[in-house]
C-alpha cells in the first residue's frame, strides 16, 4: 500500500499533524498500536483536558535547546487553537493561571481532531504494530502486522514514556536512533515525590491535606498548592518543581507564602499572650497539620508569652524555609510527561524535519521539549504537529 504521509501515533500531535497535512491535499494514514485513539487526551485534566494555556510562551518549556520551541509556538499559537475550539463551539473555562479546560469532557477535543481528520479523508488504523522501517526510494517502507506500506514522508508522533498503562513505549526513540539521531537521557516529569521512610512515617498522617506553598529547587520557584499523600508530596507545586529536581537535591518549601509569619506571631503574642502556639497557627493551617508539623520541625508548643527574643522569628523561618530531601519520584507510572528525548539539534525548528534524513519528521513529546503543568504540553503538540503538517 502506498500513500504520501504516514504518521505513527494517534495522539494529540499525530492527529493534528494529519489533519493539517490533509488540508494540503496530501494522502495521510495514521497508525497506532492501541485500540483507541487519543487515550492520553481522554485521561488528561481529570477527563476534561487542559487543552492549552492563555499565557503560553517559550519560557514555559524545558529543553537542552530552549530556543527550539520558539518558531513552532510562533507559527501556531494558543490563540490559533482557541479559535479552532471556538469554531467547534466547545464550551470551556479558565481554571487558574490561564489553564483552559473543557466544561464537559475531553471527548470534545478528541472529536474535534477526528472531525478535522475526517474532513481531509485521513485514514486512521489502530491495533497496528510496526515491525520495521526502512529508507527506500526517497521514502520509507514499513512492515506491520497488517501488511507492508510505503510513504513519501514519515512523521513520528509516538509520545514519551509517561503513563505506560496508556500504551507509552520507547518506540519513537528507537526509530530516532535507527536513523542516526541522538536521544538525550529521559526521566519522569510532572510527577509526585516519594519520601524517605523517616519523613513518610510522620507526614503520611497528613494524607489528603492541601496547602498553598512556594516550592523552590535550583533557583526555580512555583507558587501553587501542595498535597500530602500516603507516599509523599504531590499537587501542582510539586509536579511543577519535579521537572527541575535531580536525585539527591533538597527542596525548599515555604509553607506560608502569603503572609509574614514572624510579624503575625509577634502580633498574636501581644493580642493573646496566653494562647498556645498550636492554636494560633490554626488561623493559617488545618489543626491536624499543625499538630503533626510542629514536632516534625522541632518547634516546641507553649503559650505565646513564653517565647523570648528571636524565638518567634526562628519558628517563622522554619515554616517559611522547610527543607526536605525527597527519596525520589513515583516515576513514569504516574508522570504526566517525559523529560529529555530526541535531540532537537538535529531537526529544523521551522519544519520539524530531520536534518539527517529528508522527509522524516518528529513531533510532540517524543522530542526533547517538555512544558510546564497547565496545558503547555498540549500546546506543544498542536504547534509542532501544525508545523510538520505544513511541510510533510
Amino acid at each position: 500500500m502506498k500513500t504520501d504521509v504516514i504518521i505513527i501515533g494517534a495522539g494529540a500531535a499525530g492527529l493534528f499533524c494529519a489533519a493539517e497535512a490533509g488540508k494540503r491535499g496530501r494522502h495521510v494514514l495514521v497508525l497506532d498500536h492501541a485500540k483507541k485513539v487519543g487515550r492520553k487526551i481522554l485521561m488528561s485534566g481529570g477527563g476534561r483536558c487542559n487543552f492549552t494555556n492563555m499565557y503560553c510562551s517559550p519560557e514555559n518549556f524545558i529543553s537542552s535547546n530552549p530556543h527550539f520551541c520558539k518558531s513552532a509556538l510562533n507559527q501556531y499559537s494558543q490563540w490559533d487553537f482557541i479559535t479552532l475550539v471556538n469554531e467547534y463551539e466547545i464550551p470551556h473555562h479558565e481554571k487558574t493561571l490561564g489553564q483552559l479546560f473543557c466544561d464537559d469532557s475531553a471527548k470534545d477535543i478528541v472529536n474535534l481532531l477526528l472531525n478535522e481528520c475526517q474532513k481531509q479523508n485521513v485514514g486512521i488504523q489502530t491495533q497496528t504494530d510496526i515491525l520495521s522501517i526502512e529508507r527506500e526510494n526517497n521514502g520509507f517502507s514499513l512492515k506491520t502486522n497488517r501488511g507492508e506500506m510505503w510513504c513519501e514522508s514519515l512523521v513520528v508522533a509516538t509520545g514519551g514514556l509517561s503513563m505506560p498503562k496508556l500504551g507509552a513505549t520507547p518506540f519513537g526513540y528507537k526509530v530516532a536512533e535507527q536513523f542516526g539521531h541522538n536521544v538525550l537521557p529521559t526521566r519522569a516529569g510532572l510527577v509526585p515525590f516519594t519520601l524517605h521512610d523517616q519523613d513518610k512515617a510522620v507526614l503520611a498522617e497528613l494524607t489528603g491535606v492541601a496547602v498553598p506553598v512556594t516550592a523552590t529547587c535550583d533557583q526555580i520557584s512555583f507558587n501553587e498548592s501542595m498535597l500530602f499523600t500516603h507516599r509523599g508530596l504531590s499537587g501542582p507545586s510539586m509536579l511543577q518543581i519535579s521537572s527541575y529536581w535531580q536525585p539527591g537535591q533538597t527542596l525548599e518549601i515555604d509553607l506560608n507564602p502569603r503572609h509574614d509569619l514572624a510579624t503575625f506571631l509577634q502580633q498574636e503574642q501581644k493580642k493573646s499572650p496566653k494562647a498556645q502556639l498550636i492554636n494560633v497557627l490554626t488561623h493559617h493551617y488545618p489543626k491536624r497539620m499543625v499538630q503533626t508539623m510542629l514536632p516534625y520541625l522541632d518547634i516546641v508548643n507553649k503559650p505565646m508569652n513564653q517565647y523570648q527574643g528571636k524565638q518567634l522569628e526562628q519558628i517563622a523561618e522554619k515554616i517559611h524555609q522547610w527543607r526536605i530531601k525527597p527519596n525520589g519520584t513515583e516515576g513514569y507510572r504516574t508522570a504526566e510527561v517525559t523529560l529529555g528525548g530526541v535531540d532537537t539539534d538535529q531537526f529544523s525548528s521551522k519544519t520539524m524535519e530531520s536534518k539527517l534524513v529528508p522527509n522524516l519528521f518528529f513531533v510532540g513529546e517524543v522530542l526533547d521539549v517538555t512544558g510546564w503543568l497547565g496545558g503547555y504540553n498540549f500546546q506543544w503538540a498542536w504547534s509542532s504537529g501544525w508545523v510538520a503538517g505544513q511541510n510533510c
